[in-house]
C-alpha cells in the first residue's frame, strides 16, 4: 500500500517526507493505522549514525493508533482496537521469560536489525528498500507490528498523544518507578527537565517522594516542574550542582536520576548521594565510549550504587497500562509535555526540539482522518 512516511537518509539532514510502499501484513503481523507518534531523541541518534541501523530508514518508535487488521495468526488485538507501540521482544529467552523483556537477548536483532527475520524490508521508496526500526517505523501513516510490541489501551484517553509512554516517558517513569522503586518519603534529584526527567519527576510525586528536584537551565522548564510535582528546582548554570543539592539536604539525596549523559552532571549527582544512595543513568551519551571518572573510595566508602537503566526496566505489557491508567485519573498529566505538528513538519519540530522551544513533540499523521 502507498503511504506518506518520514525516511532518514543522511545524517543531521532533513527528513524527507515522500510517499513510500508498505508490504501488506504477514501472518504473524499486525497493520497499524498510525494516529500519533513521539519524536524521540534516540531517533536523532540513529538519523546521526551514533546508533547503529541500515540507512536510508523510516525511524519513529513512539506509534500510537488504531488497528486496522491482523495476520491469521494474531490474537492479542483485533481490527479497531487502540494501541501503543513500544519495542520488540522474543518472548521465549532467558530474561522474557522473567519479564524483563527489555533485556530480551534477541532485543538488538528485533529493534535495530532493520528488516524481518528472513532479511525481507517491509517498506520501499521507488524500489529502493528502506530499513525499519523498532519493529514498527511509526514516523508513517501505517506502520507493521507484532504481538510484542503493541499494547492494547483504552479508548477513552487521547489516542494521538499516548505514544511517547512506549519510549521517553516510560524510560523516566519506569527509572523512579521499577528500576530504583524509589520509596515513599524519600528524596531524589533528577538531571534535566526534558520530557524523560518531567516524567521522572512525575513518577517519583506517585511514589509518594518528599524532595524531588530538577535540575534543568531553561527558566520555563523548571516552571513546569513545580507545576508537575517537584519540591525543588536548580538552574545548573548558576551555581556549583553539588553545592545546591546539598544546600537542600545537607546529609545527601537518596536517589538521582540522570537524563543528560553529560560527564560533569553524573559526577556533581554521585558528589550528593548520601550513603548508600542510588544513581540511576539514563541518558543517552553522545558517544558511546563516553566514560566517567568515578573513584572506588568515592562509591565504596558511602556504600553508593550506580545503575544503568534500559526503558525504565519496563514489561510494556504491564506498565503502559499502568501509566495510562495514571493519566486518567489525573496524576500523570503527559500531555502537558507535548507539542502537537503534522508529519510533514517533521524538521521544523526537529529544529524546535533541539532548540528548546517545546519539550517533545508529536507528530500526527493524516491517516487520522482515515
Amino acid at each position: 500500500m502507498s503511504i506518506t512516511a518520514a525516511i532518514a537518509r543522511e545524517p543531521k539532514k532533513d527528513f524527507e517526507v515522500t510517499k513510500v510502499e508498505l508490504d501488506e501484513p504477514r501472518a504473524d503481523e499486525i497493520l497499524v493505522r498510525v494516529h500519533g507518534v513521539g519524536l524521540c531523541h534516540t531517533d536523532l541518534a540513529i538519523r546521526d549514525r551514533r546508533l547503529p541501523l541500515g540507512m536510508p530508514a523510516v525511524l519513529g518508535h513512539e506509534g500510537s493508533g488504531v488497528v486496522e487488521t491482523v495476520g491469521a495468526d494474531v490474537t492479542k488485538v483485533k481490527p479497531g482496537d487502540h494501541v501503543v507501540l513500544s519495542f520488540n521482544s522474543c518472548g521465549h529467552c532467558v530474561m522474557c521469560e522473567q519479564h524483563k523483556p527489555v533485556y530480551c537477548r534477541e532485543f538488538g536483532t528485533l529493534n535495530f536489525g532493520g528488516t524481518r527475520a528472513d532479511g525481507s524490508h517491509t517498506l520501499h521508496c521507488k524500489g529502493e528498500a528502506l530499513y525499519n526500526f523498532y519493529s514498527q517505523s511509526s514516523f508513517a501513516e501505517y506502520a507493521i507490528a507484532y504481538e510484542r510490541n503493541v499494547v492494547k489501551i483504552p479508548d477513552d484517553v487521547p489516542l494521538e498523544l499516548m505514544g511517547p509512554i512506549a519510549c521517553g516517558i516510560q524510560t523516566g517513569a519506569g527509572a523512579v518507578m521499577r528500576s530504583l522503586n524509589c520509596r515513599a518519603g524519600s528524596s531524589i534529584a533528577i538531571m534535566g527537565g526534558g520530557s524523560v526527567g518531567m516524567s521522572a519527576a512525575m513518577a517519583a510525586a506517585v511514589q509518594g517522594c518528599t524532595t524531588i528536584i530538577v535540575s534543568e537551565p531553561v527558566a520555563e522548564r523548571r516552571a513546569l516542574a513545580l507545576e508537575l510535582g517537584a519540591t525543588h528546582v536548580i538552574d545548573p548554570l548558576d551555581q556549583d550542582l553539588t553545592e545546591a543539592l546539598r544546600e537542600i539536604i545537607p546529609l545527601g539525596i537518596d536517589y538521582a536520576i540522570d537524563t543528560t549523559a553529560r560527564a560533569e552532571v553524573i559526577l556533581a549527582a554521585v558528589g550528593a548521594l548520601a550513603p548508600q544512595g542510588v544513581l540511576g543513568l539514563i541518558g543517552v551519551p553522545a558517544s558511546m565510549d563516553m566514560a566517567v571518572p568515578f573513584t572506588l573510595a568515592q562509591l565504596m566508602g558511602s556504600g553508593l550504587s550506580i545503575r544503568g537503566i534500559h526503558t525504565g526496566d519496563s514489561d510494556p505489557d504491564v506498565f503502559i497500562p499502568q501509566l495510562v491508567d495514571l493519566y486518567r485519573q489525573g496524576r500523570f498529566p503527559i500531555d502537558r509535555l507535548m507539542t502537537v505538528y503534522r508529519l510533514e513538519d517533521i524538521n521544523v519540530a526537529v529544529h524546535d526540539q533541539h532548540d528548546g522551544k517545546i519539550i517533545k513533540a508529536v507528530l500526527v499523521t493524516n491517516a487520522v482522518a482515515k
